[in-house]
């Protein structure tokens, strides 16, 4: 069986045994809301509404670059890039596939630590799919970044800074047949958000902020998916957010739970489950239950049965996942007759399910697998 995580009891304490601690990342304005930034621009003998200034560049115009903010005198845009926005993506890797519909992108931060996100444009909305941190302590024996354990938390600006600059991609018309604006956020990248749980928050309410404090994108259009924290859930719950639980479950029974999701081993599925509808009551907001189809592992007809036994009547909707494989591994995806029989079952049970589109794939497009291959090199 895999060894349980180490779960942290501070929600900025790094996770995992392999962690290391590194050197948080330079302030950034998204570190910070605009009163924080107004208060710096003051301290450093600027005028206040220099910070407004920065902050509509940054997430009004999606500029980045400094040089481009030419409202700004020189030496002051200078000194104030320095202190708010210094640089915290370092491009690695940029790849595309699906006629450039989706995007990957790898970063190499300050301390050398590699994070991924994605852009998935569709003919009504641009999503971005990003990482909460630098690796991942849940050690899911499935998962290409699990197996690769933790290296550190992401800060708010990191998190930010990754929908910023794909919104730019998006904006720029890069993404045929797909709106210029990016409208949806998931949290489904890197890391275990709610095990960064402080910054993550932090980042939500930065991508929802109207401009030029935030992003200015709907509540309801941010996902954020865990394996099951379930007092991290319950502390969500809390926070008078409107966005959607994605529920990494995986197995509906703990026998195979504990081995796919080792943090099982502490809380069991029905704790989770129960934490989850207590965030569906509370927030009137549909969970996604994420289900990964793994060959002979966890799709079998029993336990669909089983899953829709337990879904069944509750705010909730399946999200089946055609497990993308990654090199060496053991795991593959299920056969499609299996993938439709499990569907089957689940709706004829009254759960809401569909299959999530496959992309991504040429370019690996699963998580953890572009930073692995870059490792390998």
């Amino acid at each position: 069986m895999t060894s349980l995580p180490v779960i942290p009891t501070s929600p900025d304490a790094p996770i995992g045994g392999a962690a290391r601690r590194a050197a948080m990342p330079p302030r950034h304005l998204a570190d910070l809301d605009l009163a924080g930034r107004q208060a710096l621009v003051a301290e450093l003998g600027e005028p206040a509404f220099r910070a407004k200034q920065l902050s509509n560049h940054y997430f009004g115009r999606l500029v980045r670059d400094p040089e481009q903010m030419t409202d700004l005198p020189a030496a002051t845009r200078a000194r104030l890039a320095e202190q708010l926005l210094p640089r915290l993506l370092n491009p690695v890797r940029e790849m595309a596939c699906d006629d450039g519909a989706t995007r990957k992108a790898l970063w190499r931060l300050h301390d050398g630590s590699l994070v991924e996100s994605v852009l998935m444009g569709y003919p009504d909305r641009i999503t971005v799919c990003i990482s909460s941190q630098a690796g991942c302590g849940m050690a899911c024996p499935f998962c290409a970044t699990g197996q690769a354990g933790l290296t550190r938390n992401l800060s708010t600006a990191e998190i930010v800074d990754q929908a910023v600059y794909l919104a730019g991609v998006a904006a720029s018309g890069a993404v045929a047949g797909a709106p210029p604006r990016l409208s949806h956020v998931v949290f489904m990248g890197m890391g275990e958000p709610l095990a960064n749980y402080a910054r993550v928050v932090a980042a939500i309410r930065r991508l929802c902020a109207p401009a030029p404090e935030g992003l200015g994108l709907s509540q309801r259009h941010i996902t954020v998916s865990t394996v099951g924290l379930v007092p991290a859930i319950r502390r969500l719950a809390d926070e008078d957010l409107s966005v959607t639980l994605a529920l990494s479950l995986h197995a509906p029974d703990d026998d195979l739970r504990d081995e796919l999701v080792p943090v099982n081993q502490r809380w069991k599925v029905a704790e989770v489950l129960d934490a989850a509808w207590d965030y569906a009551g509370r927030t009137g907001r549909r969970v996604s239950i994420e289900y990964a189809m793994i060959r002979d592992v966890n799709d079998q007809p029993w336990r669909a049965d089983l899953l829709g036994r337990l879904l069944a009547g509750r705010l909730a909707h399946v999200n089946l996942i055609p497990l993308n494989p990654t090199p060496g591994s053991r795991w593959d995806a299920s056969p499609k007759p299996v993938e439709r029989e499990f569907v089957r079952r689940l709706r004829e049970a009254g759960v809401s399910t569909t299959v999530r589109d496959t992309r991504g794939r040429e370019i690996d497009g699963a998580c953890g697998q572009l930073a692995a291959a870059e490792v390998a090199s």
